[in-house]
């Protein structure tokens, strides 16, 4: 298997988003069904729907309406960037998305939660938030990834994490 290209999503934002969840670049799936987090075994959804106290929504254009009804923008720190399959570890040549041209555009955003490892660390790598942001906190959130690893929480054990985000809506 060669190295693909992978160019992330527009981002999905409400009128006035307060959290920003960041992932790193989506999944082969996800780019076939043109969806954010669309492996259907990966935690996104079931964890936002759990913390929420919802039930899940299959629909994908319901999955979208229900996080702008939240507050909650999505999109990817890597704008684009060269990967062999959809694990993180494989990404090369990343170029970050223009997230401090959103947050200005957005002033709204209090949170930045970052979906994983690697997306944190390239948001870090890369972005230097200006003074008088209105970002309060930028986080690192277990990776709602299911790719099995020594470090990895249990479903419970990440929706107990990801129920910060609650605190910014």
């Amino acid at each position: 298997m060669m190295c693909e290209q992978v160019i992330s999503f527009n981002p999905v934002l409400p009128k006035k988003p307060k959290v920003l969840i960041l992932g790193s670049a989506p999944s082969q799936l996800s780019l076939e069904k043109q969806q954010y987090y669309g492996n259907p075994r990966n935690h996104f959804w079931p964890i936002l729907f759990e913390i929420f106290g919802e039930d899940p929504l299959s629909d994908y254009s319901d999955k979208i309406s229900f996080i702008k009804q939240k507050g909650i923008a999505l999109w990817d720190t890597i704008g684009v960037c060269y990967r062999k399959g959809s694990l993180d570890v494989n990404i090369t040549e990343e170029e970050p998305n223009d997230i401090i041209g959103l947050i200005d555009s957005y002033p709204t955003i209090r949170l930045i939660a970052c979906n994983g490892t690697k997306s944190f660390n390239t948001f870090t790598k890369n972005i230097n938030l200006p003074h008088g942001t209105s970002i309060k906190e930028v986080i690192k959130l277990s990776s709602s990834s299911p790719i099995p690893g020594k470090y990895n929480k249990s479903f419970a054990e990440k929706v107990e994490e990801w129920k910060i985000l609650k605190e910014y809506l």
